[in-house]
């Protein structure tokens, strides 16, 4: 296993740490999950925003680890590339979170651009 392959497990993952953030210390409706999530506001709704986000930037990614796996690139800049997207998504968490719109989107950026470079590696 490559620490890429260990990148695309991260990343699969970090969504789900969104959502516990989401609903961590309260009572929530367990019956009606969304619903309960989309009537929260400030962090909570943020941090709900954020593992949607998460979910939506995970096939890409995993897909361009994988195509840059098929195609031979050079293993470490594949794996630099994909920890930058990890640490991208980590710190887009905490932006989000922090409700700080123009950094969030310079690591959402950052994850995207890691992605599409990772399609690139094996050309």
């Amino acid at each position: 296993m490559t620490t890429a392959y260990y990148c695309i497990l991260l990343a699969g993952l970090l969504p789900y740490a969104a959502t516990l953030t989401a609903k961590a210390g309260v009572k929530f409706d367990n019956n009606h999950p969304r619903d309960w999530l989309a009537k929260q506001e400030g962090w909570r709704r943020r941090a709900n925003a954020a593992q949607s986000n998460g979910f939506e930037a995970f096939p890409l990614f995993a897909a361009a680890v994988i195509v840059a796996h098929l195609t031979h690139a050079p293993q470490g800049r594949v794996d630099l590339l994909a920890m930058v997207f990890i640490a991208a998504r980590v710190a887009f968490l905490g932006a989000y979170l922090a409700d700080v719109a123009p950094l969030r989107s310079i690591v959402w950026l950052l994850g995207l651009v890691c992605s599409v470079a990772l399609f690139f590696q094996g050309a």
